[in-house]
């Protein structure tokens, strides 16, 4: 005797038949795909597959996908992933100390080489960047992880998560610094 059948999310249906659960196949030459076309024969449904809600963790996943997407800075689009935040992060608190130790807007060996400073955008085309750019470069790229940190935190911190959680419309535009 069968009670319920759903399908799943791989197209197989669960089925609880004289009060077993199994998984079947949607293959009509399966005995037991046979026994749920009588049973469907007969006035039942298959209930069509229900996902679940979305969770904090997908929420989490998509902030992070967002995060590590790049941002725009100086209309040049930039790569973001964790690596790249480490070396942006690194080379703005160097341009910091290279301000605080008087380098100039303009000076593109603030950092101590005997070439220009620059960084690879991703493109893979070069551009050059004084400490007083490089700086405001950490932090914009700061604002991008934050403004996607409190994004996914208003989504999460909502009754339930909505289904569309990642419409662009929940998510912070790209910076243009």
């Amino acid at each position: 005797m069968i009670t319920s059948a759903e399908y799943n999310e791989h197209g197989s249906i669960v089925a609880v038949i004289d009060g077993a659960e199994m998984s079947v196949p949607d293959d009509m030459a399966n005995r037991h795909r046979a026994m749920l076309a009588e049973w469907e024969a007969g006035g039942n449904t298959i209930e069509p597959y229900s996902p679940p809600p979305p969770s904090a963790a997908d929420v989490d996943a998509e902030r992070d996908r967002r995060i590590a997407g790049g941002f725009s800075f100086g209309g040049v689009v930039y790569q973001t992933r964790g690596e790249d935040r480490e070396n942006i992060a690194g080379a703005a608190t160097a341009a910091l100390a290279a301000i605080m130790n008087g380098a100039q807007a303009g000076d593109l060996r603030w950092h101590g080489g005997d070439t220009d400073f620059v960084w690879i955008a991703a493109d893979n085309s070069i551009h050059t960047m004084d400490a007083p750019t490089m700086f405001a470069f950490g932090q914009a790229a700061m604002e991008h992880k934050q403004n996607h940190i409190f994004a996914a935190r208003a989504l999460k911190d909502s009754e339930s998560i909505i289904a569309d959680y990642a419409d662009d419309q929940y998510w912070p535009t790209a910076i243009t610094a």
